[in-house]
């Protein structure tokens, strides 16, 4: 059966964040990812998994300033110790909340540095980073990202992803696979979860176009499902998507993988 967890970032948009806790309980949902805890307190946020009984499953590394448009800060050169620091903070947040799984987003490549001088830099901070997070017992994620929704996102792909992944030489970082993302940029979902099977530890998934909730838009949602099954993925698969009008009153496409308690 497949797994799903709900991204609080993306998802019950029109409650504060804090609330949206107990709004995916009762949805349904069991765990639950969002792309940054840091504004808020270790404690505050492991108490609201605690008393909804969920299940932090993933976030990610401090990606830079989100509100000027940084999307990232792995690949620049010149931010190598904010990134190092960055895998420390990230590391107590995961502990304080049982997280397993950290993404790191690359970041926009900036146009003024040489592109290996970019590509040599993230791979050292992919190693520096799933060095540090096997020692705490946490597995390093990347992931690749279209570059409509962002231009010039400098990790664009399944096979550059796994490239880096080896160009970094450790056996704790993994690909982390949004759907959504992939069909944008490269298509073939089913054969290549199916190839990479073995290096993916995380699925998300919205579908195409538009970002919204499966069954608005081409991507065959229920055999993508069926076929995660078949393959024996047994990670989770992570909601995020735009919810084209609520969050609720859009899961009816998710009604046999979930039960609401409210």
């Amino acid at each position: 059966m497949t797994k799903l967890c709900a991204n609080l970032t993306m998802l019950f948009g029109e409650l504060d964040f804090l609330d949206r806790f107990e709004a995916a309980s009762n949805a349904g949902f069991k765990a639950i990812e969002f792309l940054f805890p840091y504004a808020y307190e270790k404690a505050q946020l492991a108490d609201l998994l605690g008393k909804h009984g969920l299940t932090q499953v993933l976030h990610n590394l401090p990606a830079g300033d989100w509100a000027k448009g940084e999307r990232g800060i792995a690949c620049l050169p010149d931010r190598v110790g904010e990134f190092q620091e960055g895998v420390g903070t990230a590391i107590d947040y995961a502990h304080a909340l049982g997280c397993k799984q950290l993404n790191v987003l690359a970041g926009i490549a900036p146009s003024d540095v040489a592109a290996d001088q970019v590509r040599s830099t993230l791979v050292a901070n992919l190693k520096f980073a799933a060095t540090q997070l096997a020692a705490a017992g946490i597995r390093l994620l990347i992931e690749p990202i279209n570059t409509y929704d962002i231009p010039g996102f400098y990790v664009t792909g399944t096979q550059q992803t796994l490239e880096l992944i080896d160009a970094c030489g450790s056996d704790n970082a993994y690909l982390q696979y949004d759907i959504y993302h992939m069909q944008r940029m490269e298509g073939e979902l089913a054969a290549t979860i199916q190839k990479h099977l073995p290096r993916i530890a995380h699925i998300q998934l919205a579908d195409n176009p538009g970002r919204n909730e499966p069954g608005t838009g081409e991507i065959n949602y229920p055999f993508l499902f069926a076929h995660l099954e078949r393959i024996g993925y047994d990670g989770w698969v992570g909601c995020e998507y735009k919810p084209a009008s609520t969050t609720t009153a859009g899961l009816g496409w998710a009604a046999s993988y979930l039960q609401p308690s409210a």
